[in-house]
């Protein structure tokens, strides 16, 4: 979550368009690319991480390059109807499509891509593999 915020609800907006900015691959070689449009929650973010770090060990870099900095809000369980907007629940990341969540370098393709698999099992959205292009 962010240290600090303006205001600490947020409303759901409309998950639409695809991404213009975050689509290419910036920083490392090998990247994990979102297909389809979806919230991705902190938890999400952090056991795709871990799943990385712990397939690749020690070798190479990863970078993520997504934050969640949108508050969800529930209302506890078994409360009436009305009284308000509940509290802040967790937070998330709005990704649309063409978004990249992860960038790996330092490791060989083949490792690239079954610790980015992994990953890919931890998140809500559809994903891809991607790969830096020779030109």
């Amino acid at each position: 979550m962010p240290s600090k915020v303006r205001f600490r609800k947020q409303q759901r907006g409309r998950r639409r368009g695809k991404a213009w900015r975050g689509s290419r691959l910036s920083f490392g070689d090998y990247g994990l690319k979102v297909l389809e449009p979806g919230w991705v929650t902190a938890r999400q973010i952090e056991a795709g991480r871990v799943a990385i770090m712990r397939f690749i060990k020690r070798g190479g870099k990863l970078w993520i390059r997504i934050f969640p900095d949108k508050p969800v809000t529930k209302k506890p369980a078994e409360t009436r109807m009305g009284k308000g907007k509940g509290a802040p629940e967790f937070w998330v990341a709005v990704v649309k499509p063409g978004r990249i969540i992860y960038e790996m370098e330092g490791v060989s393709e083949v490792d690239a891509r079954e610790a980015l698999r992994l990953a890919s099992h931890k998140l809500a959205v559809a994903t891809q593999f991607v790969r830096r292009s020779a030109a």
